[in-house]
C-alpha cells in the first residue's frame, strides 16, 4: 500500500490522500484505532463503501462446532472466533436529502491522516453532490489509551459556496451485515447474526444497546452520548430499536456554517454480569469520559503517547520507509496490548478478523518481548491472562495423558481451538514460550511479587508437562518426541531442537524459582525429588547434531530427508501448504518459516558463532518464508552471521508487511508479530542486544544504508538509550542506578554521569548464503531470482 500513489512516507504519520476502494479493505487495518481492550477497523465514519466493517471487544467471541472428517480422542470440539459488536463509529450523512456517499457525486478532495503521536485518525474531505451541493467534512477519531471502555469521534460538516440542508445521523448498529466468509460454513452460519437484544434505549442524547451471544453467554454492551453544536435551528431526537439506536441531528446551514457533532462510546462486556450492571457499567464509562470532553481525550492521549515515545521510539537515519514503518509497527503493538488487561493479544490484535482473532505462540516470542522493554505492564497483564487459563490448560493435559498444563496451540478464551492436531496439539513449544516470557519479564523489571504469584505457577506447570512428555533412554539421554516445532513442515518430529532447547531453560527456570519461592513452590506441591528431575532432564536434553555436515539439525534425522525440488517448483506455488499435501511436506527438507534459525536467537548461549554461521547457511537455502513470523527472525541471525546486506532487505520484508501488504492478506488485520518483529530485527539485529540472566549484551554493526540507529530500552528500573554510528556506539543512562552490559563482549557499566562511547569492531566480510529459487526477500533494492 506505501507503495501506492496515494501514500505518503512521513516520519511520524501514515497520510492518505485520495479515496481508492481499490486498497479499501487494507486502509481499514493500517488505519485501525484500538487500546487492546476496544478496536475499532479504519472503516469510514459513514459506514459505506467498507471493505470489512470492524467493531471488537477483546476476548468477545463466539463458538462454532470444528469440522472433522473423522472423529478421534482428545479432538477438541468447539472452535471460537472473535465477531464484531456494536458498532459505534457510524455517523451519516444527508446533504439535501441525499446520503454522503463517495462513490457518487463529485468527490474533490480526500484525505486520511493517521497521527502516531495523537493516536488519533482524522479525516478531511470535500464533496459535490449529485444536486450540486458542496460540502466540506472533517472527523477525528480516538480510541482512549487512558479510559479503557471509551472510544470517540468528533465530527464537523461545513457549507460550502452556497446553503445546504443537513442531516447526521448518529447510530450504535448491531448484527452488520458482513462479507460472506469463506472456510466452514457451519461456522459461516453461526456467526451470522450472532448478537441477541437484551435492551435499547434512546432519551435525547444518550443511546444505549445490550445484546448477548447466542452460544458463547457473554453480555456486551455499547452506550453513546453527544455534545452537539451547530445554529440555533439545528433540532435533535433519538430512537431505539433491538439492534439500531439512533440519534438524527438536522441543521439549514449557510453557507460557511458548522455543525459539529462530539460522540463518546462506552463499551462493556461480562460472562457473568447481570443487564443492569452491565447497562450501569456502560454509563459510568460514558461519564467519566463526558466530565472529560472531547478536548480532554485528546489531551490524555497526547500525554499518555509523549509517555510511550519518550521510552520506546527507535530512530534510523538514512532510510525513511523503515523509520515510518517501526514507529507505525512499535503504535500498532501498543494499540494491540496496552489495555487487553489480562485478556489475550491476538495474532492480528484488534483490527481484523483474521485468524478468527485467536491467540497465539508468536504473542510471547514476537510481541511480547517489544513490550517487555518498552511496556512492561502491560507483560505482565498478558502473562497473568495466561495463568488465568491454567485450569483449561491442566485440563487439556490432563485429557493428553500428562502432567502439569498444555496450553493452546491457539485459542481466545483459553481452550485449544486448533482443528488440525499435527500443527496444533504437537505444537507443544508454546509451553515453553510462555515460560520464556516469564523469565524475560522478571529478569527485565526484578518483578518479585509477579514472580511469585504468577511465574513460579508457570514455570511448575509447563515444567511438568516436559517432564511427562518427555523420556530418558538407556542411555540416560532425554527426548520429547512427537511434535512440531515452530516450522509447520516439519510436524510431529522426534527432538526438534528448538522445542528441546527451550524445554530445557524451562525446567531449569522452573528449578530456579522454586527453590528461591519455596513457600509458593510447597502450595504447588513441588518437592525436592520432582526439582531434582527437571534439572536431570534439563542437563540431558538431546540436541540432534549432524557430525558430518557440521551442523544442528532441526529435528532427530532432519538433514538425511530429501530435499525439496526448489527447481520444479513455481512462483505461483507458494505459499506450498495451498499448493502441496502436507504429506509430501513433512518429509522433505523445506521450511516453512525460522525455526532452528530462531533457536540460534532465542537460545543463543547454546551455539557458538561458528555453529551460527554455518547452521544459518544450512537452513537459508531451505526456507520458503511462508509465514510471516519468518523474516525478522532470519534478520536477526544474518546479522549475527554478519551478512549485514541480507539482515537489511529481511528487516524491509517483516517492516513493509502491511504497508505493502506482502502477504495479501493485510485487509483481514494486521501481522501484529511481524510489526514487532521489526524492533527486533533493529535492536537485536543490528543492535545486537541479547538478554539472558543477568547478561546484557550488544554487538551492534549497521547496514551500509544506515547512518545511525537509536533506541531506548527500560531494564530493571533504569532507561537505557543506545545510539549506534557506523564504526561506534554509545551508551546513555537517561535515568536509574548504574546499569552493567558488554559491549562486543567487553564489560561495561554505564552510570548517568556521561555518555559512553566504544568503538565497533571491524566485520569481516562473509559469502551470503543463496534462498530457495523465487525466494529471494522481499525487501529493497533485491529482485526474486
Amino acid at each position: 500500500m506505501i507503495t501506492h500513489a496515494s501514500y505518503a512516507v512521513d516520519p511520524w504519520t501514515l497520510r492518505e490522500r485520495g479515496l481508492h476502494l481499490e486498497v479499501l479493505p487494507q486502509s481499514e487495518s493500517v488505519f485501525a484505532l484500538s487500546n487492546g481492550h476496544v478496536g475499532w477497523r479504519g472503516n469510514l465514519d459513514e459506514g459505506e463503501p467498507h471493505g470489512l466493517p470492524g467493531s471488537y471487544l477483546n476476548g468477545v467471541h463466539e463458538l462454532h462446532p470444528l469440522p472433522y472428517a473423522e472423529a478421534g480422542y482428545g479432538y477438541p470440539e468447539s472452535g471460537q472466533t472473535v465477531i464484531n459488536v456494536t458498532n459505534g463509529k457510524i455517523i451519516r450523512l444527508l446533504v439535501d436529502d441525499e446520503p454522503f456517499d463517495l462513490r457518487y457525486g463529485l468527490l474533490r478532495s480526500h484525505e486520511r491522516v493517521l497521527d502516531l503521536r495523537a493516536g488519533t485518525l482524522t479525516r478531511t474531505c470535500e464533496w459535490t453532490s449529485p444536486a450540486g451541493t458542496t460540502v466540506r467534512v472533517r472527523s477525528t477519531r480516538l480510541v482512549s489509551f487512558t479510559q479503557r471502555a471509551i472510544a470517540a469521534v468528533a465530527y464537523e460538516v461545513e457549507a460550502v459556496g452556497g446553503p445546504a440542508r443537513i442531516v447526521v445521523q448518529s447510530e450504535l448498529v448491531a448484527n452488520e451485515q458482513l462479507p460472506a466468509r469463506e472456510g466452514d460454513p457451519r461456522a459461516a452460519v453461526v456467526l451470522d447474526s450472532p448478537l441477541e437484544t437484551e435492551e435499547h434505549f434512546a432519551e435525547d442524547g444518550r443511546l444505549r444497546l445490550v445484546h448477548r451471544t447466542r452460544r458463547s453467554g457473554l453480555r456486551i454492551g455499547a452506550a453513546a452520548d453527544h455534545v452537539v453544536t451547530g445554529p440555533g435551528r439545528t433540532t435533535t431526537q433519538s430512537e431505539a430499536t433491538g439492534d439500531l439506536a439512533r440519534l438524527t441531528v438536522a441543521s439549514p446551514l449557510r453557507e460557511g456554517e458548522r455543525l459539529c457533532v462530539e460522540k463518546f462510546v462506552s463499551y462493556g462486556w461480562s460472562g457473568t454480569r447481570s443487564l443492569p450492571a452491565i447497562s450501569d457499567q456502560v454509563d459510568a464509562a460514558l461519564a467519566a469520559a463526558m466530565s472529560v470532553g472531547w478536548s480532554g481525550l485528546l489531551d490524555e492521549q497526547r500525554l499518555y503517547l509523549d509517555d510511550f515515545w519518550a521510552r520506546s521510539d527507535v530512530e534510523v537515519d538514512g532510510d525513511e520507509q523503515i523509520q515510518q514503518a517501526v514507529r507505525f509497527g512499535l503504535f500498532h503493538v501498543l494499540q494491540a496490548g496496552a489495555r487487553a488487561e489480562q485478556r489475550a493479544i491476538p495474532a492480528k490484535g484488534l483490527t481484523g478478523s483474521g485468524y478468527d482473532g485467536h491467540a497465539f505462540w508468536d504473542t510471547e516470542m514476537f510481541v511480547l518481548p517489544l513490550l517487555t522493554y518498552t511496556s512492561p505492564d502491560a507483560v505482565a497483564e498478558a502473562l497473568r491472562w495466561r495463568q488465568s487459563t491454567l485450569p483449561a490448560a491442566r485440563e487439556r493435559a490432563g485429557q493428553l495423558g500428562l502432567r502439569g498444563a498444555a496450553f493452546p496451540w491457539r485459542t481466545i478464551e483459553g481452550s485449544e481451538g486448533s482443528a488440525y492436531w499435527p500443527a496444533g496439539t504437537a505444537a507443544f513449544h508454546v509451553n515453553a514460550d510462555i515460560a520464556d516470557a516469564v523469565v524475560r519479564y522478571v529478569a527485565a523489571t526484578g518483578d518479585d511479587r509477579f514472580a511469585r504469584d504468577a511465574g513460579v505457577e508457570l514455570l511448575v506447570e509447563t515444567a511438568r508437562l516436559w517432564r511427562s512428555l518427555g523420556h530418558h533412554d538407556h542411555h540416560g539421554t532425554f527426548h520429547i518426541d512427537g511434535v512440531t516445532g515452530p516450522d509447520e513442515y516439519s510436524a510431529v518430529a522426534d527432538d526438534n531442537t528448538y522445542t528441546n532447547l527451550m524445554a530445557r531453560a524451562n525446567l531449569l527456570a522452573a528449578a530456579d524459582a522454586v527453590e528461591r519461592h519455596p513457600r509458593r513452590a510447597e502450595e504447588l506441591a513441588v518437592d525436592e525429588e520432582e526439582s531434582a528431575a527437571w534439572r536431570d532432564a534439563a542437563e540431558a536434553m538431546h540436541v540432534p547434531y549432524n557430525h558430518e555436515l557440521g551442523v544442528h539439525e532441526q529435528h532427530a534425522g532432519f538433514t538425511r530427508y530429501q530435499r525439496w525440488d526448489f527447481a520444479a517448483t513455481r512462483p505461483d506455488q507458494y505459499p506450498l501448504l495451498l499448493n502441496f499435501p502436507y504429506f509430501d511436506l513433512y518429509r522433505k527438507q523445506v521450511v516453512k518459516q525460522a525455526d532452528l534459525v530462531l533457536a540460534m536467537y532465542t537460545c543463543s548461549p547454546y551455539f557458538d558463532a561458528e555453529h551460527k554461521v554455518r547452521n544459518f547457511a544450512y537452513y537459508e537455502p531451505l526456507t520458503v518464508r511462508d509465514s510471516s513470523l519468518s523474516a525478522c527472525c532470519q534478520a536477526v541471525v544474518a546479522a549475527e552471521a554478519g551478512h549485514l546486506s541480507l539482515a537489511y532487505d529481511y528487516l524491509h520484508e517483516a517492516a513493509l508487511m502491511d504497508l505493502q501488504d506482502l502477504e495479501h492478506n493485510t485487509r483481514d488485520g494486521l501481522h501484529i508479530a511481524s510489526l514487532a518483529g521489526t524492533w527486533m530485527a533493529l535492536v537485536a539485529g543490528f543492535g545486537g542486544m541479547r538478554h539472558h540472566g543477568e547478561r546484557i549484551e550488544f554487538a551492534p554493526r549497521l547496514p551500509e544504508r544506515f547512518g545511525r540507529l537509536a533506541f531506548t530500552l527500560e531494564l530493571r528500573g533504569r532507561r537505557l538509550r543506545v545510539d549506534i554510528r557506523s564504526r561506534e556506539a554509545t551508551y546513555t543512562l537517561v535515568e536509574g542506578e548504574p546499569l552493567g552490559i558488554h559491549h562486543h563482549g567487553q564489560p561495561l557499566t554505564v552510570d548517568a554521569d556521561k555518555p559512553h562511547t566504544r568503538d565497533i569492531p571491524r566485520l569481516t566480510p562473509r559469502p551470503a548464503p543463496e534462498q530457495p529459487l523465487h525466494r529471494r526477500p522481499n525487501g529493497a533494492g533485491t529482485a526474486q531470482n
